[in-house]
């Protein structure tokens, strides 16, 4: 009940308050390519059920749909603004309209894109799939980009066995000094 509070607080008054930035954003995005400033990408959520999670779009609109790292050359998918996006981290901003929501959480295990069936499967065997999703995540702060896959569900799993506000805060506080730095980003 607490974790759901602070998720609705955190995400209207980032959306209240942050509405020019985003709006900034857009318009960016919408300028340095063709195509949409919001990418609607399929993910799995809480009990492997699909959702529509919005991103600022940081690749080509003709960009295969699958996870980043299985792209042969990502960076030829990469817009121009994509890189600094990605690198930032604004490119999560529109996920905040996934909190409140309740699709998402601000933190829990990144949401699996569809078509990813192995970190679907794992997870699930580790009954991680019974979380929200976040913005972020245990897992995130020790390695993003740089963890393979059944490390990341270890990590999941790890989450869930120590899943806490306190907890929350203090990998809420961790990502924010991870943003600063594009610590674990590769793409």
């Amino acid at each position: 009940m607490l974790k759901r509070a602070l998720d609705i607080i955190v995400a209207l008054t980032g959306l209240i308050l942050g509405w020019p930035l985003l709006l900034g954003l857009a318009l960016a995005v919408r300028l340095d390519s063709p195509g949409p400033s919001i990418h609607w990408s399929r993910r799995v959520g809480r009990g492997n059920r699909l959702f529509a999670m919005p991103k600022f779009r940081s690749m080509r609109i003709d960009t295969p749909d699958v996870a980043t790292h299985l792209l042969e050359d990502p960076q030829t998918w990469v817009t121009p603004l994509g890189g600094f996006l990605r690198r930032s981290s604004l490119d999560e901003l529109p996920q905040l309209w996934s909190v409140l929501t309740g699709n998402m959480s601000l933190v829990g295990p990144r949401p699996a894109l569809f078509n990813q069936d192995d970190l679907i499967a794992l997870r699930t065997a580790a009954g991680v799939d019974q979380l929200r999703p976040g913005v972020t995540g245990w897992a995130q702060i020790n390695g993003r980009d740089d963890l393979p896959i059944p490390d990341k569900v270890r990590l999941d799993a790890e989450y869930l066995e120590r899943m806490s506000f306190g907890f929350d805060i203090r990998i809420i506080l961790i990502t924010l000094q991870a943003i600063t730095s594009a610590r674990g980003v590769s793409h």
